[in-house]
Parts: structure tokens; C-alpha cells; sequence
């Protein structure tokens, strides 16, 4: 009994920590990104000035990258320890 709440202990920690990553780099793309937009307009990127090209397609790509790897990272640790078994 004491082997499957270790498991169970080990698997939260690892869906915690990926959560925690996956948060952190959410709060930089959708915050902090947007936030220094006004310093980056001053470099512009394929004629659009570089403050506004982050926010509008650099934010939408790292979200879906973001999604594809929570969903990747967690199905590993899930079958890691047997959860869609």
C-alpha cells in the first residue's frame, strides 16, 4: 500500500512541478511580454513594429507550443506511473 502512495505522491509532485513551468511561462508571454511592449517598438519585424508582433503572433505560438507540451510532458508522467491504465 505504502508503493502505490509513493507513486501517487511522486506523480503529483511531477504534475505540480509541470504545472508550475507551464504557469510561469504563461505569466511571461501573456504579462510581461505586453508589459515591455512600448520599449521593443523602437526594432520592428517584418514591418510591424516589434512590441506589437510579440504580443500579437508570438504570444498565439507560444500558447499552442505551451499546450502541446503540457499535454506531451503529462501524458509521459502518466504512463510513467500506470494513471491511464
Amino acid at each position: 500500500m505504502a508503493d502505490k502512495s509513493d507513486a501517487m505522491m511522486q506523480h503529483w509532485q511531477k504534475t505540480r512541478n509541470l504545472t508550475f513551468l507551464i504557469l510561469i511561462l504563461w505569466f511571461i508571454f501573456a504579462i510581461v511580454l505586453p508589459a515591455m511592449a512600448n520599449s521593443l517598438n523602437s526594432m520592428s519585424f517584418l514591418g510591424f513594429p516589434l512590441g506589437y508582433y510579440f504580443c500579437v503572433q508570438g504570444s498565439l505560438i507560444a500558447f499552442v507550443a505551451m499546450i502541446w507540451f503540457q499535454n506531451w510532458r503529462q501524458e509521459a508522467i502518466d504512463d510513467e506511473f500506470g494513471v491511464n491504465e
